[in-house]
């Protein structure tokens, strides 16, 4: 990028902060419900054009792929918008993709994208083509912001305050392989990511990558065939640790310990299980993109923007 502002630059009120929908459709009451808290937070707000959309032919799509794709590159070339929040996920990012002008987004002002879910594939299409860090986490158009405090809380603090030293930890976590790891945050939806796998350019993980995965709705013969789908493809061959957020909806949560053990047992890695992002209540917002530190026994990640610093 031509922009040289630090990564993930904290808000401040008064910055102006656009609401777009590449993925599904966005329910009007919830949108208004979470612009309200955003403004409430001082930001002045902006929604896409097509932001309530609905795809002319089928019901799960905000919107044509041209018109979501027009509300993301506007939100993103604009001079006057400091962070690009997705209303919500459901499906339909990864159609966007081709529709973007990459050159025009790589030229404009540096900014945050906020979004979780459906969102994954352009979270990874913005660290791959513009090597941009990116925050996971909840969407104003969603119960997971306008009806949960704690999350809403996490987010405001990770948009307001500088992620250096910052600290995230599951309440819950604890390891399924113990050790520490440093390396670059990467990844998000488990599902999505298995389907980016054969698009083009396709998905490359840093070097040195600290997996994230979590998903929703899956039952856990499906995340052992994600799981494999990236393992097949190499996707885990410069991962250095493995963090697992929730998995709610999936069956049982012991079931899905023993497919995530199964799977990432053997990669002789660090693998922290529920360490308190995704789908679940009071999820933290998590960087990705930048450098972090895991230690699977504490159920930890601490967040940096630059080098490592030395071991004490």
């Amino acid at each position: 990028m031509t922009n040289s502002a630090a990564p993930l630059a904290p808000l401040r009120p008064g910055d102006t902060v656009a609401v777009v929908a590449p993925a599904g459709p966005v329910p009007e009451q919830q949108l208004r419900a979470g612009v309200a808290e955003l403004e409430s937070w001082g930001l002045r707000v902006l929604l896409g054009k097509h932001v309530l959309d609905r795809h002319p032919l089928v019901d799960y799509l905000a919107g044509s792929d041209a018109a979501r794709a027009a509300d993301l590159l506007w939100a993103w070339c604009s001079p006057e918008v400091s962070a690009v929040l997705c209303a919500r996920g459901g499906y339909g990012t990864l159609r966007t993709l081709d529709e973007l002008d990459w050159t025009s987004m790589a030229a404009a002002p540096g900014k945050t994208l906020v979004g979780s879910s459906d969102v994954t594939a352009l979270h990874e299409a913005l660290y791959r083509r513009l090597g941009v860090p990116t925050l996971f986490g909840p969407m104003p158009a969603t119960s997971a912001f306008t009806e949960d405090p704690v999350a809403r809380r996490h987010l405001h603090e990770a948009l307001f305050h500088p992620v250096e030293g910052r600290v995230l930890a599951g309440s819950t976590a604890e390891p399924l392989v113990g050790g520490h790891a440093r390396g670059v945050l990467h990844g998000g939806n488990l599902s999505v990511l298995a389907g980016t796998l054969g698009t083009s350019p396709p998905p490359r993980p840093p070097e040195r990558t600290l997996v994230l995965l979590e998903d929703v709705t899956e039952e856990p013969y499906q995340l052992d065939r994600y799981l494999t789908q990236l393992r097949r493809s190499g996707w885990f061959d410069h991962a250095t640790g493995v963090a697992l957020g929730s998995w709610e909806r999936c069956g049982e949560p012991e079931r899905v310990r023993q497919t995530m053990s199964e799977i990432l047992g053997d990669l002789g890695l660090p693998v922290a299980w529920e360490m308190g992002f995704g789908h679940c209540a009071g999820q933290l917002t998590v960087p990705l993109g930048l450098p972090a530190e895991l230690d699977a026994d504490a159920g930890r990640l601490v967040i940096h923007t630059g080098p490592f610093p030395a071991r004490e």
